[in-house]
């Protein structure tokens, strides 16, 4: 999957929506806007836009990710952060270390999900937080794009999607903490809106390889890939126009 890719290639397809998204993230987890010098874990930081929004607020972030060049990213961009390379699945903390663990848009790329996130459960304290947040499928950032690629398939089966993935659905996430061991799972939408000058600025970061959606543009032959762009600029509004991004949040306790 093609997540070996430079922070900058990350922040140019995602870190648009991403970054914006933190905060809404932070306060639908709990971490006031001035903080409280609470422990944190980042779990799946990517490039740091949600370690570096833990660090705005107060909190002290500690972050973990699986991708090298992900980890050298936010070790250069957040000094003095305590950031390691691990996955989700086997955390290398000890039981209840942290005030809280979040998880921002990485649930469903985890190999095991229940087993993250009691991973992250098992690394919180006692009534600590427990939250996770996964783009929806149709209206997240990718949903035009992923809209698009349904109406030019004509193989045989099911076209490619992310729609399988764990918590891109209501109700997905809430299933998981509460498989998971986190105690009073609660799920809501959470949103941005980000803004485009036209398609081309909107188009380009697909072409850098990033993610499911990057691993697809990049197996098209050129034909191909120029007839998803003209697809993709016929289902989005006239430029210049606004992207509005759902994405669906849940919190609980560790128990």
């Amino acid at each position: 999957m093609g997540f070996a890719v430079s922070a900058e290639s990350y922040d140019r397809f995602m870190g648009r929506f991403s970054m914006p998204l933190a905060a809404v993230f932070a306060d639908f987890a709990g971490i006031g806007a001035t903080g409280t010098g609470s422990a944190v874990l980042d779990v799946g930081c990517g490039p740091g836009a949600l370690t570096g929004e833990l660090l705005a607020r107060g909190a002290i972030p500690t972050a973990i990710d699986p991708s090298p060049s992900f980890v050298a990213a936010v070790r250069q961009r957040h000094p003095g952060v305590d950031v390691r390379e691990a996955a989700a699945e086997s955390l290398p903390f000890d039981d209840g270390a942290f005030d809280g663990a979040l998880a921002q848009l990485v649930v469903h790329f985890m190999h095991d999900p229940v087993r993250g996130i009691r991973e992250m459960a098992r690394v919180t304290r006692p009534g600590g937080t427990v939250a996770a947040c996964v783009w929806d499928h149709a209206t997240g950032p990718l949903g035009t794009f992923w809209a698009a690629v349904a109406s030019l398939h004509t193989e045989p089966g099911e076209p490619p999607s992310e729609a399988p993935r764990t918590g891109s659905h209501r109700g997905d996430l809430t299933r998981v903490l509460a498989e998971a061991g986190v105690r009073d799972p609660r799920e809501e939408p959470i949103a941005v809106t980000v803004s485009f000058a036209d398609v081309a600025s909107w188009w380009a970061p697909f072409e850098l390889g990033v993610g499911p959606a990057g691993d697809h543009v990049a197996g098209l032959d050129a034909a191909a890939r120029e007839r998803l762009r003209e697809r993709c600029g016929e289902l989005l509004p006239e430029p210049p126009f606004e992207v509005r991004a759902l994405a669906w949040a849940a919190r609980g306790e560790r128990a």
